[in-house]
Order: C-alpha cells, then sequence, then structure tokens
C-alpha cells in the first residue's frame, strides 16, 4: 500500500511573502500562523500558536506573491517535505519541514474580515489557486 502526504492548514499569513525567481521557476515561501484556543480545568482561557512555513512553485507562486499580504487568511493544501543541509557556519546537519503547496484559496481581505470562501471561485473574488490547472 503506498502512503497520503497531504495536509490542509488555515490560517494567516504572519508577513508578506517572498517571490523570487531560481532559473526561471517562481518560488514564494510565506508562514502561516494557526491558533488553538481552549479552556483549562481552573476555567482559563489558554492558546497557542503554530508557525508554518509554506513554499509554492510556478504559476501558484506568481499569484500567491501576487496577492497575498501579511494578515490575509488562506486555506493551503498541500504535502509536507523534510528537507536537509550542512550549516556552513558550525558544519552540523540542519533539517527544515515544509508544506509544498498545491492548492491556495484566499479566504479573508487581509484586514481581519472573512470573505464568504464560495466568493473565491466566483466573480469579484479571487479564484483559488492550483498547479492542476496549470496547461504544461
Amino acid at each position: 500500500m503506498s502512503g497520503l502526504n497531504r495536509v490542509y492548514i488555515l490560517g494567516r499569513l504572519g508577513k508578506d511573502p517572498e517571490l523570487k525567481d531560481a532559473k526561471g521557476i517562481a518560488i514564494c515561501n510565506f508562514s502561516v500562523a494557526t491558533s488553538k484556543q481552549w479552556t483549562d480545568e481552573s476555567g482559563e482561557k489558554k492558546e497557542t500558536t503554530t508557525w508554518h512555513d509554506v513554499v509554492a512553485f510556478r504559476k501558484t507562486a506568481e499569484i500567491a506573491g501576487k496577492y497575498l499580504t501579511k494578515g490575509r487568511q488562506v486555506l493551503v493544501e498541500g504535502e509536507l517535505q523534510t528537507r536537509s543541509w550542512d550549516d556552513k557556519e558550525t558544519g552540523k546537519k540542519r533539517y527544515k519541514t515544509e508544506i509544498i503547496a498545491n492548492n491556495i484559496q484566499f479566504i479573508g481581505d487581509g484586514k481581519g474580515k472573512t470573505e464568504d470562501p464560495s466568493a473565491n471561485s466566483g466573480s469579484g473574488g479571487t479564484p483559488p489557486v492550483s498547479d492542476d490547472s496549470i496547461p504544461f
């Protein structure tokens, strides 16, 4: 049986994305914060935030770099990938786990307002972005 590597996160961008070109391929890096809230045994409200590093490629990267901004709410669908490298300063092996985005949906307007998610696929909203829709 083969495995399944799929992740979905819904959160807000921590800063504006970084769009770059590597040998003709657009690459966009950004971080998304997801928060979990609960009430502990004493009735005190608690919250924890997890930061996720996301990487998008090609057309998905171009659109993400153009439309995403700090604070914007997004739904990211993708797969986890861990890469490694040797740290030039210490010589130690370093690791980083990232979400490779296959699909990004813009949920909010970046100002704390949440749009109707169905507006993302109709006129007036930003369409979902997916490398699957690229003809090459």
